[in-house]
């Protein structure tokens, strides 16, 4: 999945932010070695996080039915869970030799992102275009308590760059499925055993048995007496 992520970012850059084919697009951690060798106009979308999105998740189960264009469209043949959504956090960085042509290219690319609430499905492949789920997009949102930008650019041992922090929400199936049983055919048939000397009944969906024995009336009315307070 985050491979499939990768190459739709890719994408998005390459043909709707940027109309420079010199400009190169990669995926490097910006370390201080790292731009020590770079000598051309580059942008990099560095993957620095990765976790679960609680509030995406879902509980139970997905029913899955049979073939749309058959008499079994209407059945259940299987089910499994929901996908699982994990947020992929990028930091956007662009590296030219000016300041101001970096500030060209990250302005290029925050518009290129606001304008899609979700990456575009026509770029999504995979697994990720197979569960036709969307894939939202959020930009420069403040960072988590737990996690500060400069906190990153320290781990990579780099001086603070101006960055566009963009998180990505990607579904992932769980790849949990679970056959279902044959369908139910004609209703249950329950014995029930005679008594009393009459012969056994039939019962069919749990309904009561078709005739019963007689009740002893005397016998009865004899109990409901004895169960009679005398005033």
């Amino acid at each position: 999945m985050i491979h499939e992520v990768d190459a739709a970012m890719r994408a998005l850059v390459e043909q709707r932010a940027i109309a420079n084919d010199e400009v190169e697009v990669v995926f490097d951690a910006p370390t201080r070695e790292w731009s020590g060798r770079r000598n051309s106009p580059t942008i990099d979308i560095y993957l620095y996080d990765i976790r679960e999105d609680m509030r995406r998740r879902e509980r139970g189960l997905l029913n899955e039915y049979g073939d749309p264009d058959s008499s079994e469209a209407s059945r259940v043949i299987a089910r499994h869970l929901p996908p699982r959504h994990f947020k992929l956090s990028y930091l956007i960085t662009a590296w030219t030799q000016r300041p101001e042509d970096e500030h060209r290219l990250l302005s290029e690319l925050l518009s290129c992102f606001l304008r899609y609430d979700a990456l575009p499905q026509e770029l999504l492949g995979g697994e990720l275009a197979a569960l036709q789920l969307p894939v939202p997009v959020t930009v420069a949102l403040p960072p988590p308590e737990d996690r500060a930008f400069a906190d990153v650019w320290s781990a990579l041992g780099g001086e603070l760059r101006p960055s566009i922090d963009v998180v990505v929400s990607a579904p992932v199936d769980t790849g949990q499925h679970w056959a279902a049983g044959a369908p139910v055919q004609e209703p249950a048939r329950i014995n029930i055993a005679g008594r009393n000397g009459w012969p056994a009944q039939e019962s069919y969906g749990g309904s009561r048995p078709r005739s019963e024995p007689p009740r002893d009336t005397a016998r009865v009315s004899m109990r409901r007496r004895r169960g009679r307070r005398k005033p």
